[in-house]
């Protein structure tokens, strides 16, 4: 399938049934637990993706993206977290780093990368979770003549071998926290270098191909910046945009239900029947209260956080039910049902703060 990029200022839609038939059952869903596995294979469906210039859904037309309103955008993304999770995950990191530039105002950075983004001749990456951490900062930036020194650790980049660089964050003097673009290969310079950690061995997705980075003394010219965000403003924009999340768990807990009408084939029992029905309405009700949700800039933070951990808890249900009725076939590490309910443990604690860790536990009765 074939996206072509409409006049500019047009509306543009992309068909998502046409999305799914052509590209995600085709391509995808025949592969998922290899895609899971194999970096190579993960790589290739990424680039199935990018052939149809999907990529860069929320870069804007101008710059050769989709620039998709948010409704759009959290239905395609729950649309790929329903078909693979290791895809959903690596993919999010490239569009997040599309995103970024697109409201950088540095504009020779963005004519440099943007216009590659959406077919993937240039693979970003991310680096800026450490933000979230409390107390020292993980990463540091000091400012010098013509940019900036860099120095720390970055705990969690994904796309190892298969992203050329990644946008790092690091934290100034003041608090404050620059972005700016960092190869993501071991490199030297006269005082400084990078080097990255050997992939961590997770629990799912493991071929997403996630490293910690090191950085001694390395010199970030202005051309490199990206942006500069405030203080705290990572806990401000997770708030903010707590639903950002929901579109991967909801594709999980769609993903858990999918195998169990598969199993119901073969076993045609009343409560397997039921639990189909059950599941289904939940996910439903939860998708369509997070859509209201974004839709009404008025819905206050709890409700918000609500949503956030019902559809954390709705992956967890779906996929442990998938579990279920699969009986010991689910013990398998190839079998869909492990791979699923291992997604949503990832998805349990993605870009999890102390808000919803506590709410979390309070779903899960604890």
């Amino acid at each position: 399938m074939t996206i072509s990029l409409p006049p500019k200022n047009s509306e543009i839609i992309p068909n998502i049934e046409q999305i799914e038939a052509s590209i995600l059952q085709k391509f995808v869903a025949p592969l998922a637990n290899e895609i899971d596995s194999d970096r190579e294979t993960l790589k290739t469906a990424l680039m199935t993706l990018g052939k149809s210039g999907l990529l860069a859904l929320q870069v804007p037309q101008k710059w050769g993206g989709l620039e998709l309103n948010q409704e759009d955008y959290f239905n395609y993304q729950l649309l790929v977290a329903r078909y693979s999770g290791a895809l959903s995950f690596l993919q999010t990191q490239h569009q997040s780093a599309g995103a970024i530039l697109a409201a950088s105002e540095n504009y020779q950075l963005q004519q440099q990368y943007l216009p590659h983004l959406s077919h993937g001749k240039i693979l970003l990456g991310v680096g800026f979770s450490q933000l979230r951490r409390s107390g020292e900062a993980p990463v540091k930036a000091f400012p010098t003549t013509g940019g900036y020194y860099i120095e720390g650790i970055v705990p969690w980049i994904s796309g190892w071998g298969i992203f050329q660089e990644f946008i790092i964050a690091a934290k100034l003097p003041d608090g404050r926290a620059i972005f700016a673009m960092m190869p993501f290969v071991e490199n030297e310079q006269s005082n400084g270098n990078i080097t990255f950690s050997e992939v961590m061995p997770l629990c799912a997705i493991n071929s997403t191909n996630t490293v910690s980075a090191t950085v001694k003394n390395w010199f970030l010219p202005n051309e490199h910046l990206v942006s500069i965000k405030p203080v705290n403003w990572i806990q401000e924009n997770d708030r903010k945009k707590i639903l950002r999340f929901t579109p991967f768990a909801l594709g999980c807990a769609l993903a858990g239900i999918d195998i169990i009408k598969e199993v119901s084939k073969k076993k045609s029992l009343a409560f397997i029947t039921d639990a189909i029905h059950s599941l289904t309405t939940e996910v439903n009700q939860c998708r369509n209260s997070i859509e209201l949700a974004n839709k009404n800039p008025d819905t206050d933070f709890d409700t918000k956080l609500h949503l956030r951990v019902t559809a954390i808890n709705l992956a967890q249900r779906c996929t442990a039910a998938a579990v279920t009725v699969s009986s010991g076939a689910a013990n398998h590490k190839n079998h869909g049902a492990q791979r699923v309910y291992r997604e949503a443990l990832v998805y349990t604690v993605s870009a999890q703060t102390t808000d919803i860790m506590e709410a979390t536990l309070k779903v899960l009765g604890c």
